[in-house]
């Protein structure tokens, strides 16, 4: 019998063995970003689709030391502390101690604190992780920089016994949906897993990316000031993301740090709906879209050697813009220079794109302009030539 427990053991081992591969996995990159910059995550997913696994592999792939904690089988005082009554309470006081957990952290100075089950956490549970979560004090003890917070929840519908999470917990994390994807799961299952990795920071960019993360978020507030906060109606969507001064601080890190690492538009989208919520997420992602437009004096200094967004939405903004531009401050050179912008934008990409502002700027003509050759090659997309001259 004790051979046969060896052997399985042996096999045991066998099949715990994996391995890791680089691959472009958009919801770990964004994990992995919210990490990096030291916010508290929380991934939303069905049972049973990886995210313990995925949180497991996360910790070993970046060296940290993994304590996870399951909410919902912790009294209150598990996260606020234990009183613990010393020799005079009444000139000492009463210490609350931490659990050991918290401690084993203090001591290893960096670590993966990972609350599994939090849907699943009561009420009262709740309340006593929110200085947890945002202060990183456990009791008297507070947690060191290195110790990184990630959970995870179940949605109410499919959670054992659960519980909607309460508007100051959920106000506190950076929502991710987490769903799988069959090829990795496959892989995986074939004992190859993607490789989690820090993002790598460009040194260089540190101060652009702080200044034109808070560029953004301050330039859609200031236009949109009912956006600073809006706390959902309903109790459901208040236990996920929406907007707050604090999720739009969270909101000015997370460009930041997107930024410095060159991540991708899809990644960044995750990270900003996942604070502040998907209408004022997309919101303000537009808003940095159109940060990154060329100016349209510039264009139309140089419309022959313009580089324009391959985005069709930027393209015509852009386009919109120089018309917008000739408008304020009309004369015959900058109109010619729009037209020669617009056959431009014409042949380097979707022709629709300058019928609307080359409409506009037909009408922009004076009575002593002549009209520019550059028309007749817009005559195939609108025509251009009979507005000019009427």
């Amino acid at each position: 019998m004790t051979n046969n427990l060896a052997v399985a053991g042996d096999l045991l081992r066998l099949l715990s063995e994996t391995t890791t591969e680089p691959r472009v996995d958009e919801q770990l990159e964004a994990l992995t970003l919210a990490v990096a910059a030291d916010l508290p995550v929380l991934l939303w997913g069905e049972p049973g689709i990886g995210k313990t696994a995925a949180l497991t592999h996360l910790a070993g792939t970046l060296g940290l030391p993994l304590t996870t904690v399951i909410a919902s089988v912790h009294e209150p005082t598990d996260f606020s502390g234990l009183p613990v009554l010393g020799a005079d309470p009444a000139v000492q006081g009463v210490p609350m101690a931490p659990p050991d957990w918290a401690v084993r952290l203090c001591r290893a100075g960096h670590g993966l604190l990972f609350l599994d089950e939090l849907s699943t956490a009561p009420p009262a549970v709740q309340a006593a992780l929110l200085r947890l979560v945002l202060e990183r004090r456990v009791g008297e003890l507070r947690l060191p920089p290195g110790v990184r917070i990630v959970a995870a929840a179940n949605p109410r519908a499919s959670a054992a016994d659960g519980w909607e999470l309460s508007a100051p917990l959920a106000n506190r994390f950076v929502h991710l949906q987490w769903t799988y994807d069959h090829e990795v799961v496959v892989r995986g299952l074939g004992g190859t897993w993607p490789r989690a990795t820090l993002p790598e920071l460009d040194a260089g960019r540190l101060p652009d990316a702080v200044a034109y993360a808070r560029t953004g978020v301050c330039r859609l507030l200031r236009t949109r000031p009912a956006l600073v906060h809006q706390m959902p109606p309903n109790e459901a969507r208040r236990g996920g993301a929406w907007p707050s001064p604090r999720t739009w601080e969270m909101a000015v890190r997370l460009v930041a740090f997107a930024t410095a690492a060159g991540t991708s538009r899809e990644v960044l989208s995750m990270l900003v709906r996942g604070v502040v919520g998907d209408g004022p997420g997309l919101e303000l992602l537009a808003g940095l879209d159109r940060m990154d437009l060329p100016d349209p004096e510039d264009l139309l200094a140089d419309p022959a050697g313009a580089v324009l967004p391959e985005r069709g939405d930027l393209r015509q903004a852009v386009l919109d813009g120089v018309v917008a531009a000739v408008r304020q401050r009309p004369g015959r050179q900058r109109w010619e220079a729009a037209w020669t912008l617009l056959v431009h934008a014409m042949t380097t990409g979707a022709p629709d794109l300058v019928v609307v502002p080359a409409t506009t700027l037909a009408k922009l003509r004076q009575d002593d302009w002549a009209i520019p050759a550059e028309i007749e090659r817009l005559a195939g997309a609108v025509t251009l030539s009979r507005r000019a001259a009427a």
